[in-house]
């Protein structure tokens, strides 16, 4: 059998769904677990944003040497299975989590005239429970509403039937604000006591079809009386209901001492098996295993000895498995493919699970395309020694000197990698020098990237000729990269390529596939700046323009341009608008202007 462990050079093989990933180091031993809304994107943000990391995570990325993963079905979910993996292994960079870290319940306590309480103790023997819950807020709301809905007593006295009987108690301020019907004095019969407890049963167990018919019947019972104040409450109750999630798919309190197995096979004689455990109530273990079938071999064959070996290799002594398939197995346990309910939806957890593994490895294992035939074209006219599958090229962008701005756009595979486009502040050239603006964005690039740790191109293009290439050149000599990374220059007007001290130009075919290519990166990186350029601009005219009106000063400028991003926009919005944004007095200085300038863009 094999584990389903992903190096770290394989983490862009890992899936884009929520739930958990888990670190280890070279001894095998578990160091981290944490949890994702997108566990690829979380896990490559340890590797790729090195620069603004705290030394634990540093020190933790350093000592990573593989990967698991498994899928949840929710973020809140995964957060649940990560609280339990951590409490059950205790890795040691899992410093922030307490170890008395838990979550809360709400239980129905089991006396007379029950009352319905939050706990974070789990004890069978008190009540009936649901959850955990992931927010105490959403928690706390689930109870304000049931309490809103229904006359559930709060207070903890012993409703007995001899204590009623005998007078015992006196109805409280609860009774006189209605939100209790006095079963102290006798006042509601258990029978419909029990009733509203049934009721709110519905809201916690998920069954929320019966009281959003509730709700919907009084809503509109209302609003055929005319109360619409009350019906909108119902309305504001009926939407409070929808957007909560009454429980947890992972957790079950009721299902524990449980394994769950389920496979997944193909002609490719690869079986696919995942495996999640159980005990009191939480997922304690998920793994998944590959294992190559023999001949005449079938599922259940599979899974009979991969089960008996992760139950021996994980020590688990639970009686029951739940599968998508029944299998042979030692005298004791019991198999049990279920069909709906909470035993459904793990089954289907841990066959989503080993459905991802089966995608990541066929992905893994699929060949490799041939390499872009106008790549190779491209590295046999500029006489590369690498394929230039990663090209970065840049561009100024200014105006008489005015904003002065610049672009990189990249390029992988011959394709725009948008996600690596960059935006440059020219910030230490004063006035209109492309050369020097060129020699300064080069420079923070490159440096950036050596700081990071991070790929270089295997391309450098710069828009423009010599003046702009030699520029550029000057910034990677005094990065130590002049002559590791091929650079070249591409002038606009007769599309000549330049190469660092050669005062020849390179001329490539006006029909070749591959200067269309360059031509593809330059304008790319053209727009890119220009666009920039513009919007720099025109915020840089709207606020000068604003600070010329008496008594409009920076923020205030500031203040109008986030809001109202034009002047023309000024003109069109209302005058208590204005007033609400930057006060009265400055509002008519600026109506006073606009009304006296009427051309204002």
């Amino acid at each position: 059998m094999k584990g389903s462990r992903f190096s770290i050079d394989q983490r862009s093989q890992l899936p884009t769904d929520p739930g958990i990933y888990r670190f280890y180091d070279r001894q095998g031993e578990l160091i981290y677990v944490g949890k994702a809304k997108n566990i690829r994107k979380r896990v490559a943000s340890y590797f790729t944003k090195k620069y603004h990391v705290n030394r634990k995570t540093q020190q933790l990325v350093k000592e990573t040497l593989q990967i698991e993963f498994t899928i949840a079905n929710s973020e809140f979910d995964a957060l649940l299975l990560e609280n339990n993996l951590i409490k059950a292994n205790q890795p040691k960079y899992n410093i922030l989590l307490k170890d008395d870290k838990t979550f809360p319940y709400i239980c129905i306590v089991k006396e007379r005239f029950p009352r319905i309480i939050s706990t974070r103790t789990y004890s069978p023997a008190t009540g009936e429970y649901f959850g955990p819950y992931t927010s105490v807020v959403a928690m706390n709301s689930v109870l304000d509403l049931i309490r809103k809905l229904y006359t559930i007593r709060t207070c903890k006295l012993n409703l007995s039937g001899k204590n009623i009987a005998a007078g015992k108690f006196k109805i409280c301020l609860e009774y006189h604000i209605g939100n209790c019907l006095g079963p102290c004095e006798g006042l509601q019969q258990e029978d419909d006591y029990i009733h509203e407890i049934d009721q709110a049963r519905n809201i916690l167990k998920g069954n929320l079809s019966i009281v959003s018919r509730y709700f919907n019947d009084k809503m509109k019972l209302a609003s055929e009386k005319l109360e619409f104040e009350r019906a909108q409450k119902y309305k504001e109750k009926l939407e409070l209901l929808n957007k909560f999630q009454a429980r947890s798919t992972i957790v079950n309190p009721k299902l524990t001492g449980v394994d769950i197995f389920t496979i997944v096979t193909d002609d490719s004689k690869l079986a696919v098996i995942n495996y999640l455990q159980i005990k009191n109530g939480a997922i304690i273990l998920a793994r998944t295993v590959e294992v190559k079938k023999q001949e005449e071999e079938s599922d259940a064959d599979i899974l009979s000895y991969v089960a008996h070996e992760l139950r021996n290799r994980h020590e688990s002594g639970n009686k029951i498995i739940f599968s998508n398939l029944s299998f042979a197995h030692e005298e004791g346990l019991e198999v049990i493919v279920p069909k709906i309910g909470d035993k459904k939806k793990l089954v289907s957890l841990s066959l989503k699970n080993a459905f991802e593994y089966k995608k990541d490895r066929a992905s893994q294992t699929k060949p490799k395309k041939p390499k872009s035939e106008i790549l190779v074209r491209l590295q046999q006219d500029l006489k590369l020694t690498q394929l230039p599958d990663h090209i970065e090229c840049f561009d100024n962008s200014n105006l008489q000197g005015s904003n002065p701005v610049a672009s990189m756009v990249c390029f992988k595979d011959g394709k725009p990698a948008k996600k690596e486009y960059r935006h440059f502040n020219i910030k230490t050239v004063v006035g209109p020098d492309d050369f020097a603006s060129m020699k300064e964005i080069v420079g923070r690039r490159y440096k950036r990237l050596l700081e990071e740790n991070r790929d270089l191109p295997k391309l450098i293009v710069i828009d423009g000729g010599k003046g702009q290439l030699s520029s550029a050149c000057e910034a990677l000599k005094e990065l130590a990269l002049y002559g590791r990374i091929p650079i070249i220059g591409i002038a606009k007007k007769l599309e000549e390529i330049y190469y660092p001290g050669d005062s020849l130009p390179l001329h490539i075919s006006k029909k070749s596939p591959s200067l269309m290519l360059l031509q593809r990166v330059r304008d790319e990186a053209h727009r890119f700046a220009i666009t920039f350029h513009r919007v720099k601009r025109s915020k840089s005219t709207f606020k000068t323009e604003l600070e010329e009106i008496p008594g409009i000063g920076a923020k205030t400028a500031d203040t109008l341009l986030r809001q109202f991003k034009s002047v023309s926009k000024i003109r069109e919005t209302s005058r208590e608008q204005l007033i609400a944004a930057i006060g009265k007095t400055k509002a008519e200085q600026v109506l006073t202007y606009l009304s006296e300038n009427k051309k204002g863009g």
